[in-house]
């Protein structure tokens, strides 16, 4: 099996002709029963080899780090007596690097190399913390909410630049997201930090901070997708995973500050959430992609359910909630793109010329972008 991407660069390396490529993209668009442009491909495994390895990986990296912690244990780099030290997770980030080097870039293993992006990057991050939180003192960090801020932004900043250099050795496309988050978690820290001591004002505030920077976030998503209406390149596979980000970002912050995560439910609360769902539907549609719908599913279900209690249906009311919703997706997955038809077609064609394509066919990229 084949990705785009590699089709790309096959074509850019003179290995096949753009024409050969087009023409066995549209071979293997015409044996299936709905158009490639609504069905959100992205590269996650090319055989069984895929998980074998990272099995494997995800093994090695856990023995590494419960090596390193031993070591800084050992060593007195631990934050007390048998607290986490930063050499163990520095470890798992210098062998989750030299596998890439193997696994990223000689092999192009894709969920191998997702996992040891996230472990890199996640063990740079926890690092960076501890070493700080070691060179400051666990004691300076107690009650004190700038400080710990300050932190997290500093350790989000190193982050960011270690994101910077995997992707421009590596360039897989979740890197894009992961850069993203540790300037979340820099603007956050810094946030953080500025707003003192008052937790419940500082929780709010945060709150719709991180809206702001979900919204943030899905722009730049939008912008890569933009760039790749076809989706033919990797180009779409960072705004997949931006989107993945995105989602959970704006979505959360929303029901919460609607009050929707204190557990109960009014009937004009419910009624709320599932009209919200429906706009965020048609916002999916729109742009041809589902982690709104997946990130938004807890509430609308959980306000469903409590609908269906207010009602008085308590008995099946998890049933009934279920049975509501599967249904709607399912439905939704099986018309996705005479929906999406319904949605796009009377935008203005300044608007539909960013969104992803209805139905041309694809174009042929000269080169992964």
């Amino acid at each position: 099996m084949y990705s785009q991407n590699e089709l790309d660069e096959a074509v850019a390396a003179g290995a096949i002709s753009a024409d050969a490529a087009a023409s066995l993209r549209n071979h293997i668009h015409s044996q299936r029963a709905l158009p490639a442009v609504d069905e959100e491909q992205f590269r996650l495994i090319t055989g069984f080899n895929d998980i074998f390895v990272a099995i494997a990986a995800i093994i090695l990296l856990v023995a590494i780090g419960w090596i390193g912690q031993a070591i800084g244990e050992a060593t007195g780099t631990a934050i007390s007596r048998d607290g986490p030290s930063f050499i163990a997770p520095a470890a798992v980030a210098a062998t989750s690097w030299a596998l890439a080097l193997f696994f990223t870039a000689r092999r192009r293993m894709a969920l191998p190399s997702i996992l040891l992006l996230l472990a890199f990057i996640g063990s740079v991050f926890t690092a960076s913390c501890l070493l700080l939180v070691l060179g400051i003192g666990g004691a300076q960090l107690e009650n004190n909410a700038p400080l710990g801020g300050a932190v997290a932004a500093a350790a989000g900043a190193i982050t960011a630049g270690a994101a910077w250099l995997h992707w421009r050795r590596f360039r897989v496309p979740i890197t894009v997201a992961a850069g993203a988050a540790a300037v979340v978690a820099i603007a956050i820290g810094l946030l953080v930090a500025a707003l003192g001591q008052d937790f419940e004002f500082t929780t709010q505030v945060v709150t719709a901070f991180v809206l702001l920077l979900g919204v943030g976030v899905f722009l730049v998503a939008m912008r890569w997708d933009s760039s790749d209406p076809a989706r033919v390149t990797r180009r779409s596979d960072v705004a997949f995973w931006l989107h993945l980000l995105a989602a959970p970002m704006m979505v959360h912050p929303i029901f919460t500050l609607l009050g929707l995560n204190d557990g109960q439910v009014t009937v004009g609360e419910g009624l709320v959430v599932v009209l919200l769902y429906v706009l965020i539907g048609v916002t999916a549609l729109a742009i041809d992609r589902r982690a709104l719908l997946v990130s938004a599913l807890a509430y609308v279900l959980f306000a469903l359910n409590a609908l269906f209690k207010q009602f008085g249906a308590i008995e099946l009311n998890v049933a009934l909630t279920a049975l509501v919703i599967g249904s709607s997706l399912l439905l939704l997955s099986a018309f996705w793109h005479q929906a999406r038809q319904a949605v796009v077609r009377p935008l203005p064609d300044s608007l539909k010329s960013k969104l992803p394509l209805l139905d041309r066919q694809p174009a042929v990229s000269a080169q992964a972008a």
